[in-house]
């Protein structure tokens, strides 16, 4: 049995991880606020690029004439997955709720005959994929120095995809992340951007007939690459919002399991002590019991 002043040691060890997983958690939530707000102001703006580009590739007519990163190189044998994740952990369950997604969608694919690589976005996911898929890691980007996430960021990864693409090192890319739902509820989400799968693809649906100037191939061929910037993005303020989420919920619930470990660590401690001078005065009333 551990003696008194270990239990001390034990309880003062426990009440200042008490006080870390707290500050932790006020960070998370101070930070939370404006995370969201920056995702939730992200996402009308992607949401409606995805459909006028959608619209105008329903336009075109022929995807042979059309740009590669619309029509795709024709085959789909190699797959690249962008996995972003978070550079921190004590988050609870969100770097590994993203990571087993693209693990899965890998699984999958590998067992279908396809081709997978990754490229990791954060460093928790990297450190994860590369113990069992450590040859197929291309590409590693880390944002720890990054104190703000701008669009100069997406933009850089968005850039390198696109120049990946046109060397012909992969055929299809699936952008993996998490949305952002609720402080308590984050949803991994698996997105296709190359080849870009649009909502309503087959054209507008209010029988308006519009005619493009420039025309529609070479808007295309200017916007698609944005695109691709700006649902990355998008995905990476997702990320942020998610984390701090998940976060201050983990840090949360670490706080009140301190709370009770210390709880039960003190009964424990005072029921020992207890013991220990009920011993004491049996001895001592026993000794003098027998001098008599």
């Amino acid at each position: 049995m551990a003696s008194l002043k270990d239990m001390r040691v034990r309880i003062a060890a426990t009440k200042a991880t008490q006080k870390i997983t707290k500050a932790m958690q006020m960070v998370a939530a101070s930070k939370l606020r404006r995370a969201q707000a920056a995702a939730e102001a992200a996402r009308p703006y992607a949401e409606r690029m995805g459909k006028v580009l959608g619209s105008i590739a329903g336009a075109v007519g022929d995807l042979g004439s059309a740009p590669r990163l619309l029509a795709g190189t024709g085959n789909e044998q190699v797959h690249l997955l962008l996995v972003c994740t978070a550079e921190r952990g004590l988050c609870g369950p969100f770097n590994s709720a993203i990571v087993r997604l693209a693990r899965e969608r890998a699984n999958a694919l590998m067992a279908e005959g396809k081709e997978v690589k990754f490229f990791c976005v954060g460093r928790k996911g990297y450190e994860q994929l590369r113990r069992l898929y450590q040859k197929h890691i291309i590409e590693h980007v880390e944002l720890r120095a990054v104190r703000s996430l701008g669009f100069e960021n997406a933009e850089g990864i968005g850039d390198r995809i696109v120049k990946l693409y046109e060397e012909g090192a992969f055929d299809v890319c699936t952008l993996f992340f998490s949305r952002f739902k609720s402080v308590i509820a984050q949803i991994p989400t698996a997105q296709q951007i190359i080849p870009p799968v649009f909502e309503g693809e087959a054209g507008n649906d209010t029988g308006a007939i519009y005619e493009y100037e420039p025309d529609e191939d070479e808007i295309l061929t200017e916007l698609l690459p944005r695109n691709i910037s700006v649902q990355i993005f998008r995905a990476l303020l997702e990320n942020s919002a998610s984390f701090y989420g998940a976060q201050m919920t983990a840090m949360d619930n670490a706080t009140r399991n301190a709370g009770e470990m210390i709880r039960k660590q003190t009964l424990t401690y005072n029921r020992t002590r207890q013991a220990m001078i009920t011993k004491e005065l049996i001895e001592i009333i026993s000794g003098a019991e027998a001098a008599r």
